[in-house]
C-alpha cells in the first residue's frame, strides 16, 4: 500500500462548505486505497476524530495570520496575497517532518507553495482558476480596489502556471475551468475531476430535523462571508423579492449559512427576509423550500448548493454563472436579470405541482450523474492507486 501526503488549506471536516465537501470526499476516497498523511490548516477548533479515523497521521496547523498582515507581506515581497495569507513557518516545519510519501495531493493553490522542487508524484487540485476569479472581481470592483485585484490576478496566474508545469497532473472541477486555464497559458497534464454529491445523505426521505416555516419559502444556502454569496443575496433581496412579494405577500427569502456579514445581517430588516446564521443541518431548510435559488453573478466550477438542492428534489433556479458547471440536463431553471428572476420564482410558487415534478427530475439527474465514487474514480490512475482494500470510516 502506498503513502500519500495530503495538503489542504483548510482541514477537510466538517464537510459543510464547498471546499471542505470536495476535500473531505477526496480524502475518504484516497484513504480507502492508501495510507494518507494529512497536514492542513484550521481556522477554528474542529473535531479531529473523523479525520484521525481515516488517516495514517493527521497534523493540524492553526492559521492566525490576519488579512492586513498578509497584504503588507505581499506588497513587500511581490507575491500574491492569496499565498502570503497561507505562508506559515509552522506549516513548513510540518511538511518537512512528514513521513516519506509516494505521492502528494495538494488541495487548493495556496498549498502549492509547500511542494518540494523535486520528489514524489504531485497531483495539484486547483479546483477553480482562482486568478480568473480575481480578474472577474476586478472588473466589477470600485476603482480604489480594482488595481489590487488586478495585481492579484496577474501574480496568481503566473504562480498557477508555474505550479502546473511542476505537477504531474493539475485538476479542475469542470471542463470549462480546465479550458479557461489552458487559454490563459496553463500547460502540463490537465484533468477534470468533478464534484459529486452524497445522494444518500441529501435524499428527500433521509432522517433529519425538519424546519417548520409559515408561507412559501425561497432558500439560498452558502458561506455568508464569501463575497459572491453576499452580493447574490443582497441583489435577490432588493431586486427580485419585492416584485415576487407583490404577487405572493406571504413569500419569504431564507438566507441560510454561517458567518453572515453585517451587510447580510442587515438584509433581515427587509420585508420577508430571514437570515439564519449557522445551522446544524442545512437539509431541514432545503426540505422546507418551495424553491431553492442560486442567483450568483460570479461563480466558478460546480456549485454544491445547487447539487444539494437537486438531490433533495427541490426545484432550483440558478443564474447562468451558477448553472454553467453543472450537467443538469434541463432540470434546473436558468434565469438572468431581475425581471426574469421574479417571473420564474413567482411561477414556481404559483404551481407547486409543476415545481415538484421539476424537483423529482433534478433528484434523478443527480443520482445518475453525480455520485462521488464515479466522480473521483480518475484519481486512482493519476495517483497510481489500487482498488480500495478497506472502507474509509
Amino acid at each position: 500500500m502506498s503513502d500519500i501526503l495530503f495538503l489542504a488549506h483548510r482541514a477537510p471536516y466538517p464537510p459543510d462548505r464547498g471546499d471542505r465537501i470536495r476535500s473531505y470526499h477526496v480524502l475518504r476516497h484516497l484513504a480507502a486505497r492508501a495510507r494518507v498523511h494529512l497536514i492542513a490548516f484550521v481556522d477554528e477548533p474542529i473535531d479531529m476524530s473523523p479525520l484521525q479515523a481515516v488517516t495514517a497521521s493527521c497534523t493540524i496547523v492553526p492559521r492566525r495570520k490576519r488579512r492586513a498582515r498578509a497584504t503588507l507581506e505581499a506588497l513587500a515581497t511581490g507575491r500574491p496575497v492569496s499565498l502570503t495569507a497561507f505562508d506559515d513557518p509552522a506549516m513548513r516545519t510540518a511538511v518537512a517532518a512528514a513521513p516519506r510519501a509516494d505521492a502528494i495531493y495538494a488541495f487548493s493553490g495556496q498549498m502549492a507553495q509547500y511542494l518540494p522542487a523535486q520528489g514524489p508524484r504531485v497531483v495539484m487540485d486547483f479546483v477553480d482558476v482562482d486568478s480568473a476569479k480575481f480578474a472577474a472581481m476586478a472588473e466589477a470592483a470600485a476603482p480604489p480596489l480594482r488595481p489590487m485585484l488586478r495585481r492579484e490576478a496577474r501574480l496568481l496566474g503566473a504562480f498557477e502556471r508555474a505550479v502546473a508545469a511542476r505537477a504531474d497532473a493539475s485538476l479542475f472541477v469542470t471542463a470549462a475551468e480546465a479550458e479557461l486555464f489552458r487559454r490563459g497559458g496553463g500547460e502540463g497534464r490537465i484533468a477534470v475531476v468533478e464534484n459529486g454529491i452524497d445522494a444518500a445523505r441529501f435524499a428527500p426521505d433521509a432522517a433529519f430535523a425538519r424546519v417548520a416555516d409559515a408561507g412559501p419559502l425561497i432558500v439560498f444556502t452558502g458561506q455568508m462571508d464569501y463575497l459572491p454569496n453576499v452580493n447574490a443575496v443582497a441583489w435577490f433581496a432588493r431586486e427580485v423579492l419585492p416584485p415576487v412579494r407583490r404577487v405572493r405577500p406571504d413569500a419569504r427569502f431564507a438566507i441560510v449559512g454561517r458567518a453572515p456579514t453585517a451587510a447580510v445581517r442587515g438584509l433581515a430588516r427587509l420585508p420577508g427576509v430571514v437570515v439564519t446564521g449557522a445551522v446544524s443541518d442545512v437539509r431541514g431548510w432545503l426540505a422546507a423550500a418551495a424553491v431553492c435559488v442560486a442567483p450568483l453573478r460570479l461563480a466558478r466550477g460546480v456549485q454544491n448548493k445547487v447539487l444539494e438542492a437537486m438531490a433533495m428534489a427541490r426545484p432550483v433556479i440558478a443564474s447562468p454563472a451558477a448553472a454553467e458547471g453543472i450537467d443538469h440536463g434541463g432540470t434546473v431553471t436558468v434565469a438572468d436579470g431581475a425581471e426574469r428572476w421574479a417571473e420564474v420564482v413567482s411561477t414556481a410558487l404559483a404551481d407547486p405541482a409543476a415545481a415538484e415534478v421539476q424537483g423529482a427530475a433534478a433528484c434523478a439527474r443527480v443520482a445518475a450523474r453525480y455520485a462521488w465514487p464515479a466522480r473521483l474514480a480518475p484519481l486512482d490512475a493519476l495517483l497510481g492507486l489500487d482498488q480500495p482494500t478497506r472502507a474509509a470510516a
